[in-house]
């Protein structure tokens, strides 16, 4: 071998090496990075005019698109879970538990007792007084689980209008991605950079919607929901979305009072089971905003339509004609089974029993549309209502069955009913927590090896000390023949 050709592989063996240490380099810095995709130096010999050497044709970046694609599935997945669980959590101590003093539950106990306790001295205006608020406060809890129910709905919008936008940037960004990565490519340049870098928007936006990455030519990919969508392929798709600025009980997609989503134009299904972006966070509020709050909110005012018709018989009150508001009304109305949708929040105590409404007490004690008072020692009444809520009846709506329930058993199995949902979101959220935090250990694994890493530090350097004893050599050639 001639001495420039010595000299030609020590200096491309030295540029190598020089590559490999910062590859290396920026590989264990970037260990914990996420998106990061460890590089790997690409070389091949060569020759030119009988002098070898080495070649450094580019940087690899090594991921495994099989964990990578699993690991996003699972963060959408475990996104939506802790959206239902945290849904559920929320019903769950808004209705309270038996133990809670606030709860409604425990509102029923209460204005149960202050019936018994008026019955037992219906002379004492004290006394009805108190039947009196614990009736109301029994009203307001459940017209504040239902006010609560629509506060969530109302949130779950707002949060859709910002996750959509959040979506069509990252969207738009991928694209962008897509063209520099092509056009780096067509340079030789380095692309692993923007390549790490739309990773990391692919894993956002598969946190809002579950998505499958597909290789396109010139390094570009395209994005399909797992709901059949296609978000991104050349151009990136434009979703739509417009908030309102309140939810209500009767607004729904259905009757045209709530938007859905479109896709560049398009209607989408937003369905739990069959929508087009379901799955993800997006999905998860959809789901809360027009399922789950919707469901909650026909079960309480199959409950509040309960209360309201035990005490609007007129043969539990005979002071009360056919159609007559009772005890508990429809914002001071009596109730029509027509307009159930709403009623846990519309629900009252009848004006003319309630002092703060400027109604009178006795009424609790002598009926509703008893003009005058009647016999302070008479207790019929205050029994007759104490009969009408304990007594079994079979609820009109709802999902509560063909059984007869109590107000205090039908409020009980309403209670264990939420708390059966918010047990089988929890169990759902454990599960996909585990299995992201699974994945999230491959993608780790398969990731920089901090130890590897160091091993081919030392081969480099190896390598370059090697080389540079080389060119030492060939340096002592020529000052020895320039001596001869």
């Amino acid at each position: 071998m001639s001495i420039s050709g010595a000299l030609s592989n020590a200096m491309t063996g030295l540029r190598a090496a020089g590559r490999g240490a910062e590859i290396v380099s920026s590989n264990i810095s970037n260990a914990l990075t996420p998106g990061y995709g460890r590089r790997v130096l690409e070389l091949s010999p060569t020759a030119i005019g009988g002098a070898g050497g080495v070649r450094v044709d580019g940087v690899a970046r090594t991921v495994d698109e099989g964990i990578a694609s699993d690991k996003r599935l699972a963060d959408a997945e475990q996104g939506h879970a802790q959206m239902a669980a945290q849904f559920y959590s929320k019903l769950e101590t808004l209705i309270g538990t038996p133990d809670d003093p606030n709860s409604v539950s425990a509102r029923v106990a209460q204005f149960e007792t202050a019936l018994i306790t008026a019955a037992s001295r219906p002379e004492a205006p004290e006394r009805l007084s108190q039947a009196v608020t614990d009736a109301r406060s029994l009203a307001s809890s459940i017209a504040n689980v239902s006010n609560g129910l629509q506060d969530a709905r109302s949130l779950a919008d707002r949060t859709i209008d910002e996750q959509v936008t959040a979506l069509n940037t990252a969207l738009k960004q991928v694209e962008t991605l897509n063209a520099q990565i092509t056009a780096a490519q067509v340079q030789s340049q380095d692309a692993t950079a923007l390549q790490d870098h739309r990773q990391r928007l692919v894993d956002e936006i598969s946190a809002l919607v579950p998505v499958r990455s597909v290789p396109r030519d010139h390094g570009q990919i395209a994005l399909y929901s797992t709901g059949g969508a296609i978000l991104l392929d050349g151009r990136a798709g434009e979703i739509g979305f417009e908030r309102v600025n309140l939810v209500t009980p009767y607004m729904s997609v259905d009757a045209g009072t709530l938007l859905g989503l479109t896709l560049n134009g398009n209607p989408l299904r937003t369905g739990s089971e069959s929508g087009a972006l379901r799955g993800g966070a997006i999905g998860a509020q959809f789901a809360i905003r027009d399922e789950m709050a919707v469901t909650a909110q026909g079960e309480l005012d199959a409950l509040a339509r309960d209360l309201v018709i035990r005490f609007q018989d007129p043969a539990v009150d005979p002071t009360l004609a056919p159609g007559d508001a009772g005890l508990f009304t429809d914002s001071s109305t009596a109730f029509a089974p027509a307009d159930e949708l709403g009623l846990a929040a519309r629900l009252a105590v009848n004006s003319a029993v309630d002092p703060a409404q400027g109604g009178e007490a006795w009424r609790m004690r002598d009926g509703i549309n008893a003009v005058s008072p009647g016999d302070t020692g008479n207790a019929n009444l205050l029994q007759s209502l104490t009969a009408a809520l304990t007594q079994g009846q079979t609820p009109a709506s709802g999902s509560f069955g063909g059984g007869s329930y109590a107000l205090i058993e039908l409020v009980s199995t309403l209670t264990a009913d939420i708390g059966a949902e918010r047990g089988n979101a929890d169990q759902m959220l454990s599960f996909a927590t585990t299995r992201l935090n699974v994945l999230t250990q491959q993608q780790l694994a398969d990731g920089v090896d901090s130890d590897d890493e160091i091993q081919r530090l030392m081969i480099i350097e190896q390598t370059y000390a090697a080389n540079a004893r080389v060119i030492e050599a060939v340096d002592e050639m020529m000052q020895t023949i320039m001596r001869l």
